[in-house]
């Protein structure tokens, strides 16, 4: 079982509903695309950050392994560390003005 988090660049949406419609929008155009679409920069950025708090593999919370495409960022992380992760990637996707949306609860975040 993992808890997954979307991150995207755009307008942050004005309520938990409109941003359900974004993410299934973001979502078909950017899951699992063939051939992938490289990051954009502010994801690649959002990455980088993400990889510099947690480093290696001992200490990343990934359940599989994130993979950026476009402006779209999936993470799946392992259910031990969702409140840790959650937190930091609501607070480091506000900083970057990133959405940041938890799909499970169906909310925004922070």
């Amino acid at each position: 079982m993992s808890f997954d988090l979307a991150i995207w660049e755009g307008e942050r949406p004005a309520d938990d509903l409109a941003a359900g419609s974004a993410f299934e929008e973001i979502l078909r155009r950017y899951d699992d695309e063939e051939p992938e679409t490289p990051a954009t920069d502010r994801i690649a950025a959002y990455c980088e950050a993400l990889a510099r708090r947690w480093p290696d593999d001992y200490t990343a919370p990934w359940s599989v392994t994130p993979g950026p495409s476009g402006p779209f960022l999936y993470l799946c992380v392992v259910w031990s560390m969702a409140d840790e992760v959650s937190a930091y990637a609501a607070e480091l996707a506000a900083s970057m003005r990133l959405v940041c949306y938890d799909p499970q609860a169906e909310t925004l975040l922070p």
